[in-house]
């Protein structure tokens, strides 16, 4: 069986830049990721440029036993190591290039929004919007709402009700 994706574009800096572009997902175990992820590394695939994966590690928030809530911490961070390179073997298989890895502490807002301060390389921001009837998820609501004004690269939000071939056809 071939594969029905072409070669990848070998990294090409925008006119006026230095630097590929970086696609920046904020990775998460929900079912709609995977549309950013997909979106993202199609896009980077098709314009040469790279993606970046964000995952963001809540604090433990057992206070009464130090010890414990270390150990919690620590689960934490090996879970999110392994999701981490789970997606990246994800995004190499449909891109041809490792993405860069980024694991932080704290608020997942917060920290992202400090990640693509810290970070000028960083593009565009892609995010899926929740499918449930909570709606399109905590970050994109707040990016969108009151934290609209911090965010300083575009976002592009992909429905997660899309399937993998609108996304291919889109991106």
């Amino acid at each position: 069986m071939t594969d029905p994706l072409p070669p990848c574009a070998a990294p090409v800096p925008e006119p006026g830049h230095d630097r590929p572009r970086t696609f920046l997902v904020v990775v998460d175990e929900t079912e709609e990721m995977h549309a950013a992820l997909l979106f993202a590394a199609m896009r980077a695939r098709s314009t040469g440029g790279v993606v970046a994966l964000l995952k963001v590690v809540e604090p433990a928030e057992f206070h009464h036993f130090a010890a414990i809530g270390a150990r919690m911490q620590d689960e934490s961070r090996d879970e999110a190591e392994q999701l981490l390179q789970r997606l990246a073997a994800e995004v190499v298989q449909l891109c041809g290039r490792m993405p860069i890895l980024y694991i932080r502490e704290g608020k997942a807002q917060d920290e992202l929004l400090k990640l693509i301060d810290e970070q000028p390389d960083i593009s565009i921001l892609v995010l899926a919007a929740g499918t449930g009837p909570e709606g399109p998820g905590p970050l994109v609501s707040a990016l969108t709402g009151r934290m609209s004004t911090r965010l300083h690269v575009p976002m592009t939000i992909v429905p997660g009700t899309l399937s993998d071939e609108d996304i291919l056809r889109l991106a």
